[in-house]
């Protein structure tokens, strides 16, 4: 009389032996052994799959997402006064923060602009409120139309900016890492005398001194091209070397 092994609570059998059903009904007798290498080679392979999947689409091959361009048009339209209010205000602005910066710290400039709106709306909010209870109208809060304007990131939004983070940081980090491990010795060494140049500068202006000097060009050179373009293309060709840059 023949012995079946014997199983457990669960059901699984612990001899060393023992059938397999197949799709056709027929049984064969499979190893433990065997079957632990049928699982490895299965393992093998779906790692196999998930890496070619990974590396069918590298991350060098991204590109930015559009949220890049409109931002970067925004910015143009400022750079090159398309509206003279928006440019003027957001100049004026950065101008007032750097000056500021260069007498006071921080926190003082920051705890002062928010003293300035505070005391901005508070003032604007009774005066309103003073007239309203004079002239007995009921217009409600003067900030009505801005209180009820929606704030918040939406979720998509939040996805295309840390996207498009992530795609700039990772880019910058490769190369750092391509020049300070000399991939390219020219590349290297130019970003070395770069450094070194900086070194003098450095010694010359501060960090807050150099931000407004690039402020200001940046706000200024573009129209002054834009402007005097002719001219400027003129002297450009009478410099030995210089190459007109094609419109």
């Amino acid at each position: 009389m023949s012995m079946k092994p014997e199983a457990d609570s669960e059901g699984s059998w612990y001899e060393d032996d023992f059938e397999k059903i197949d799709r056709f009904g027929s049984t064969t007798t499979t190893s433990r052994g065997d079957l632990g290498v049928e699982r490895q080679v299965r393992d093998w392979e779906d790692e196999s799959s998930e890496e070619k999947q990974f590396s069918s689409h590298p991350e060098s091959d991204r590109q930015p997402l559009p949220v890049v361009m409109e931002t970067a048009s925004t910015v143009m339209e400022l750079l090159y006064w398309r509206n003279l209010k928006q440019s003027g205000l957001v100049f004026g602005s950065l101008l007032l923060l750097l000056f500021s910066l260069t007498q006071f710290s921080v926190v003082s400039v920051v705890a002062y602009l928010a003293l300035a709106a505070l005391s901005a709306t508070v003032s604007f909010r009774v005066y309103k409120s003073v007239l309203q209870a004079v002239q007995k109208t009921d217009e409600g809060h003067p900030f009505r139309a801005y209180l009820e304007v929606e704030m918040s990131l939406s979720h998509d939004q939040m996805q295309k900016y840390a996207e498009n983070a992530q795609y700039y940081i990772n880019s910058t980090l490769k190369e750092l890492r391509r020049l300070f491990l000399v991939q390219d010795l020219v590349d290297s060494l130019k970003f070395a005398v770069l450094m070194w140049l900086l070194t003098y500068v450095g010694a010359l202006f501060n960090g807050l001194t150099l931000l407004i000097m690039v402020v200001v060009s940046m706000f200024s050179m573009p129209v002054v091209y834009e402007k005097y373009q002719a001219q400027i293309d003129q002297i450009q060709e009478k410099i030995p070397g210089a190459k007109r840059k094609a419109e």
